[in-house]
């Protein structure tokens, strides 16, 4: 009804050690518990399953299939996972790059396009499905490096637009610019887009909402707007303006959207006021 398309991510192999609560076999070993078992066919059956029936729920053509963050001391460790290395002549990377790619292929044989965290392309890119969507969000290049190599990329730079970082005012999320250092007009168009991020480790129901808003809206207004116009400092006080006016919007429809200014994201007004002031 809105026009909005929902990309699922399951993160694959790292930040998975949850699925060993229900398959306990997922796991290299009781005692070591992430990434996920690259040595078994079994983990891949599992992987397969579960993006089948989600692939039921979301149609869209994006699926995010993580690969950051991968820490592969338990490959290494356990004692059939190391013997399966040595089986197969490879390393540690090797291994991770197998993991990732084979994800890729069960996606895709799901008419998925893979998404791919930065890392992914960081370490193999020459390796990738050429279809892959590689997103950013350790440094700001990468994107530029990717779309020059052919994929197309998310733009996700943690100093801008991970919103649990609090410190991050909204001028610096207005202000950031997906398309810096990429020239070509084909190759910005590689760029979908961004994403701005909210990680959840410190926040739950209670400040979720004062933590996201305003300053996602700081990040639609600098996506959706000719870059020429959102670009120039000389902007500051209408932008506010609008950001100031939208935040009054969304506490007036029952939002709990923090201050516009504040040093800190989500904390309170530094005393009384308008909201259109604070």
């Amino acid at each position: 009804m809105r026009g909005i398309n929902v990309m699922a991510e399951v993160d694959v192999p790292g930040h998975a050690e949850s699925w060993g609560a229900g398959y306990p076999d997922l796991w290299p070993s009781p005692s070591c518990k992430e990434p996920l078992d690259v040595s078994k066919n079994y983990t891949f059956d599992v992987i397969s399953g579960i993006l089948a029936d989600m692939r039921k729920i979301f149609p869209f053509e994006l699926f995010h299939l993580g690969g950051d963050e991968v820490n592969t001391t338990c490959w290494t460790t356990t004692p059939h996972v190391k013997q399966w290395l040595q089986d197969h002549n490879m390393t540690a990377k090797d291994a991770y790059q197998y993991f990732v790619l084979k994800a890729q292929e069960i996606a895709i044989s799901h008419n998925w396009t893979p998404v791919n965290w930065e890392e992914t392309f960081n370490n193999f890119p020459s390796k990738l499905n050429p279809r892959t969507v590689v997103h950013n969000w350790l440094v700001g290049d990468v994107c530029a490096k990717a779309v020059a190599s052919g994929f197309r990329c998310i733009w996700s730079n943690q100093g801008y637009w991970y919103l649990d970082h609090l410190d991050v005012p909204w001028e610096e999320v207005y202000y950031a610019e997906p398309l810096e250092g990429i020239k070509s007009i084909s190759e910005q168009n590689l760029v979908l887009g961004g994403e701005v991020c909210m990680w959840g480790e410190t926040a739950d129901a209670s400040d979720v909402q004062q933590t996201i808003w305003p300053r996602a809206a700081a990040a639609a207004e600098r996506l959706w707007s000719d870059k020429e116009t959102t670009s120039s400092r000389n902007t500051t006080s209408t932008a506010l303006q609008r950001l100031e006016y939208f935040r009054c919007l969304l506490t007036r429809r029952g939002v709990p959207a923090a201050p516009v200014t504040n040093f800190y994201a989500r904390r309170p007004p530094l005393g009384p006021g308008s909201c259109y002031e604070q």
